[in-house]
C-alpha cells in the first residue's frame, strides 16, 4: 500500500510541476487553471475509478468466465486448493477463481481490492500446461492482486488522463487565440479551438498511453518474480517459456493488460504493448537482465 500512495504521489508531484513549467512557457495564469483542474481531475479520475470498481463483473462478462463455487472436479479442487495457498503466502485475501472457455493459454486477474479479487484461467492453460507451470502462471497472477498493479493502473491513469485533459485546453486556447485574434469583442472558444482541442487529445492521449503501457511492462516483471517465489524459479521459466510459443492474446481490451501473456509487436508498436517479449522475461528471471 506504501509503495502504491507513494508512487501515487510522486506522480501527481510530476505531473503538476511539468503543468506549471507548460503554464509559464505559455503565459498561463495559475489562477485560470483552478476550474479547469477541477473538472479534468473528475473526468480523467472519474473513468478510471468506476473501470477499477467494476473491473471483476466487467471481465467475468466479457470472457463469461465461470466462477468456482463447488469444484465438481479434481482440476478445480486444485485450482481453488493453489490459489488459497498462494493468496495465504501472499498476504491477501482469497481471491475468486474462475475459468473461461478459450483455446489459448492465458490466465487474468483483476479486482478493485486485492482481499476481493478475481483470478481466471483459460481451459487452453488448463489442457496444455502442466500442473508445475499453471501453478507458476496462478503465483504471477496473485503477485499481481499482491502488488496492487490494479489500483496503481488505475490511479496513473487518472494522472495521465487529467494531464492529457488540461494540456489539451490549454494550448488549444492559446492557438485558438492566435489563430481568431480579438474575435471583434466575441467572448468564448471559436469553432477551431474543439477542432484543436479533439487533435491534441488523440495526439497526448498516444504519449499518455505510450507512458501507462511502459509502466505495464516493469509491472510484469514484478509479477513474474513474485510467481517465482511463489511457485518457483524453474517453474516460473518453464511457465514462461511454454507462453513463448503460444498464440497471440485474444483477452478483451478491459483484461488484456492483467492477462499472463499479452499481446506482440516490433517496431514503434512494441511502446503500446502491456507485456514485454518472453525472451525478455525470461532472462530476466534467469538473471540476465537487472
Amino acid at each position: 500500500m506504501f509503495n502504491r500512495i507513494a508512487l501515487f504521489l510522486a506522480t501527481n508531484l510530476a505531473v503538476m510541476f511539468l503543468a506549471g513549467i507548460v503554464m509559464s512557457l505559455l503565459g498561463v495564469h495559475p489562477s485560470q487553471m483552478s476550474g479547469l483542474l477541477v473538472m479534468a481531475a473528475l473526468f480523467g479520475f472519474g473513468g478510471s475509478i468506476v473501470s477499477l470498481l467494476m473491473s471483476k463483473s466487467m471481465a467475468k462478462r466479457a470472457t463469461r468466465a465461470q466462477v468456482i463455487t463447488e469444484p465438481r472436479n479434481e482440476v478445480e479442487q486444485w485450482l481453488l486448493a493453489t490459489v488459497r495457498h498462494q493468496a495465504e503466502s501472499a498476504g491477501i485475501g482469497m481471491p475468486e477463481v474462475a475459468v473461461y472457455d478459450a483455446p489459448e493459454i492465458n490466465a487474468f486477474a483483476t479486482g478493485a481490492n486485492r482481499n476481493n479479487a478475481l483470478v481466471a484461467v483459460s481451459t487452453g492453460l488448463l489442457r496444455s500446461m502442466s500442473r508445475d507451470e499453471a501453478e507458476a502462471v496462478l503465483g504471477h497472477e496473485v503477485s499481481h492482486v499482491a502488488n496492487g498493479d490494479m489500483v496503481t493502473m488505475a490511479l496513473l491513469q487518472g494522472v495521465l488522463n487529467t494531464f492529457v485533459i488540461v494540456l489539451a485546453r490549454v494550448v488549444g486556447g492559446i492557438i485558438d487565440n492566435a489563430i481568431s485574434g480579438d474575435r471583434g469583442g466575441r467572448s468564448g472558444p471559436g469553432f477551431a479551438y474543439f477542432i484543436i482541442v479533439m487533435v491534441l487529445e488523440m495526439a497526448l492521449g498516444l504519449f499518455a498511453t505510450m507512458i501507462a503501457m511502459w509502466f505495464s511492462r516493469r509491472r510484469e516483471f514484478r509479477a513474474d518474480q513474485g510467481g517465482a517465489a511463489l511457485a518457483g524459479r524453474e517453474k516460473m521459466i518453464a511457465a514462461l517459456e511454454r507462453l513463448s510459443s503460444n498464440q497471440p492474446s485474444s483477452l478483451p481490451a478491459q483484461v488484456e493488460a492483467f492477462g499472463i501473456a499479452g499481446g506482440v509487436g516490433q517496431g514503434l508498436k512494441k511502446l503500446f504493448l502491456s507485456h514485454p517479449p518472453m525472451p525478455e522475461r525470461i532472462a530476466a528471471l534467469r538473471g540476465s537482465i537487472h
